[in-house]
């Protein structure tokens, strides 16, 4: 019996012994596929909230007019350079003749004020010259009309003492006529004597008139000399006048200038509202800024439209990226360049990418009202940081994306 127990026992402790190396084979197989699994897990970061993200075009006129055609619709795709809205282009047509004709008149003032600077350089030196030459005869002149003066003052001084010799020559010849007349008729003396005296009494009447006539013609002699000498005076006053204003010549060259300048600045100015006319009529038809999809299309045809009004948008398909919202906690090892699978939702397929730029700010922080936690009763939230995910190129070659749809990233960390 107690052998029988004994071999019994052996096979019970070998089982046993098999059960305890089972059960370490399989945790130390648990074990290693959990480490493994740790590890797997820990390559990778991934996240549902992303999606394609891309430009949208905003197409708006920038002038005011009237809608003449309409060459886009909603889902049209249309290449960069492609006209989408024209407007009626009269009235810019019109202001652009307008214009052009200011911009000729300002040109042709311009050649007028131009020329003037010549010319008035060249009138100034003549009219200095001129100016100098007639003060010049007006001295002359002047200093003959003060001799002439001088020798009519004497000449009446002269005729004004032959005037009284020959008043007292006719008072004495008077007196004899009249002493010789009482004498003649007393037949006291010859009758031809009396007619001697009354012939010397006539003659000398006769001198004392010439004499005077002689005084009359000094002294209109010397009123002309005066008058010629105030006119000398005014000669001179005029010279004078002249020639200080030709002695502006530089002040009037620079005014001439100045009108040339402003002339100058004035066909500038022109030249500008040319350009802007022709801008404004060449914005009367719309393009599309890049090739893509039209959508949000709300112009019609007839409307009239005002600058900054939104027409359409474009939706470029070849500038296509993710925008993945990772948890904060995520972006311990995340960096630009690692690697990215990226599955769409729509399509089921999985393109490829690289991280190249991690976010400035939650994404709270961009919202209208950012949360305010200064409040007392603050709980912690876990934020989300919005990541950019480019794709490798040619991964859109089909265009099958488009902003907006839904995808799952998973960033492979280094």
């Amino acid at each position: 019996m107690a052998e029988l127990a004994k071999q019994t026992l052996v096979p019970r402790r070998k089982r046993r012994w098999l059960r305890w190396v089972i059960a370490l084979v399989l945790i130390a197989g648990v074990a290693t596929g959990g480490v493994y699994l740790w590890r797997y897990f820990n390559t990778y970061e991934t996240t549902d909230d992303a999606q394609i993200d891309g430009h949208i075009n905003a197409i708006s006129g920038r002038i005011s007019g009237n809608v003449i055609d309409i060459r886009a619709e909603d889902e049209q795709f249309v290449n960069a350079g492609d006209i989408l809205v024209r407007l009626d282009p009269k009235d810019y047509e019109v202001a652009l003749e307008k214009a052009e004709a200011d911009l000729r008149d300002a040109e042709a003032a311009l050649e007028s004020s131009r020329t003037d600077v010549p010319i008035t350089s060249t009138n100034t030196a003549s009219q200095l010259k001129t100016a100098k030459s007639s003060r010049d005869d007006a001295a002359a002149f002047l200093a003959g009309s003060q001799r002439q003066l001088t020798a009519a003052q004497a000449r009446l001084e002269s005729a004004q003492a032959l005037v009284r010799e020959a008043e007292a020559n006719y008072q004495k010849a008077n007196d004899d006529e009249k002493r010789y007349k009482l004498l003649v008729d007393k037949n006291e003396i010859p009758r031809q004597q009396y007619d001697t005296a009354a012939s010397a009494a006539a003659a000398a009447q006769a001198d004392v008139d010439a004499r005077r006539a002689a005084v009359r013609e000094a002294e209109q002699n010397i009123i002309v000399a005066q008058t010629s000498i105030d006119q000398a005076n005014q000669r001179i006053t005029q010279a004078d006048a002249s020639i200080q204003s030709a002695m502006t010549a530089p002040e009037q060259v620079a005014v001439s200038e100045a009108r040339a300048k402003s002339a100058l600045a004035q066909v500038a100015q022109r030249k500008a509202l040319v350009d802007q006319a022709k801008l404004n009529l060449s914005y009367c038809t719309i393009i599309a800024p890049v090739t893509g999809i039209v959508g949000k299309k709300t112009v019609e045809l007839g409307q009239n439209i005002t600058p900054g009004e939104q027409l359409m948008a474009v939706v470029p398909l070849d500038d296509i990226w993710v925008t993945a919202n990772f948890k904060e906690t995520q972006l311990t090892r995340m960096k630009p360049g690692q690697r990215v699978r990226v599955e769409v939702d729509a399509y089921g397929r999985t393109y490829t990418g690289k991280i190249v730029a991690v976010g400035g700010a939650s994404g709270s922080r961009f919202s209208v009202i950012p949360p305010e936690n200064a409040t007392g009763n603050y709980v912690k939230v876990v934020q989300r940081i919005p990541v950019r995910i480019n794709l490798d190129a040619g991964q859109n070659s089909d265009h099958q994306l488009r902003p907006g749809m839904s995808v799952d990233p998973k960033v492979y960390l280094e």
